[in-house]
């Protein structure tokens, strides 16, 4: 990864001693809220000599608590793939980062526990900044009195960060996002995010039913319950040449073709064609055109496609291109 970043599944690390700056939280989408958390660590780590790192969780401790409970209606939306979380946290400077695995073990520690296996024993901590209303441990049981009780102890200070807002005063939170992105509303997330929703991935072969219908595309694997609305868009490839490359999607389970349910995210690249198989792109969302559709036959879909991707063309023609 960029920035010499480093993965740990298990603590205490098994290859430094090094002292750390740490934040702790799920990260996922990486909006500009977590932005300004992880420029604070960074900057902080940078003073005091600390890694600045990052302690995340691996499912999200509310998806765990939801398949447990049988609940799937519970499971949050995911807004970014682990790779995707990752090159993110890398691209802002942090150098290590602890997937820590939340299943019933986890769960069941206690706050103490907590404090002194992850944060002391395990990361050397020196530094930590979470949210004013963290809680860990059994239960959540444990507060930031608690954490600043220990780090007396330990030789570790807390700072808490209030939510972040933006220039309007509105939250900038992952809850948000996945609102915005639920209903394919593009600016609002291009806003939390401060940049547009991508989604990464290496190209898959799929069933090359797109190249016999005259529309070739990219397949892409993403999360079962990803946060975007499945529809058609307009989108930009990169990482495919050197420059981005136009194109139109479709997020969805292809339901005039397929009855898996699998999601998927399908790319036409426009009047162009590239050996793209077994290649990390990430696709990058401009516009929602439609929803997903079931055609009644492969003509009436191959005609719709057509009309997406003269519209994906207007919309590069008009002020938006390259």
């Amino acid at each position: 990864m960029k920035n010499n970043l480093t993965i740990y599944r298990n603590l205490p690390r098994f290859d430094t001693q090094r002292p750390s700056a740490v934040t702790i939280g799920n990260f996922d989408g990486v909006h500009r809220g977590h932005q300004s958390i992880l420029q604070r660590v960074h900057d902080e780590a940078t003073l005091r000599g600390l890694a600045p790192t990052v302690m995340t969780f691996e499912p999200h401790p509310r998806a765990y608590f939801a398949q447990r409970g049988q609940r799937p209606e519970l499971i949050p939306t995911q807004i970014s793939s682990l790779r995707g979380k990752i090159e993110a946290l890398a691209r802002h400077r942090i150098s290590q980062v602890v997937l820590e695995r939340f299943d019933q073990c986890l769960a069941d520690m206690s706050p103490e526990a907590f404090i002194e296996d992850l944060l002391v024993n395990g990361l050397a901590t020196r530094w930590l900044l979470v949210g004013e209303d963290f809680r860990y441990g059994h239960k959540r049981g444990g507060d930031i009195d608690l954490l600043r009780e220990y780090g007396q102890r330990f030789g570790f200070e807390v700072e808490t960060i209030a939510d972040v807002a933006d220039d309007m005063g509105r939250r900038i939170s992952s809850s948000e996002l996945r609102v915005a992105l639920a209903v394919g509303n593009l600016e609002l997330a291009h806003h939390l995010l401060g940049h547009r929703y991508c989604i990464s991935g290496h190209v898959i072969h799929g069933q090359k039913l797109g190249r016999t219908l005259g529309f070739p595309t990219l397949n892409l694997r993403v999360p079962q319950r990803c946060a975007l609305r499945s529809g058609i868009y307009v989108v930009r490839a990169h990482g495919l040449g050197p420059q981005p490359l136009p194109g139109v999607a479709s997020l969805g389970v292809r339901p005039t073709v397929h009855d898996s349910g699998r999601l998927m995210l399908e790319t036409h690249l426009l009047d162009c064609q590239i050996e793209a198989y077994g290649k990390l792109t990430r696709i990058e969302f401009l516009d929602f055109l439609r929803d997903e559709e079931k055609f009644p036959d492969l003509l009436t879909m191959t005609a719709a496609i057509n009309t997406d991707a003269q519209r994906a063309r207007d919309y590069f023609a008009a002020s938006h291109g390259l």
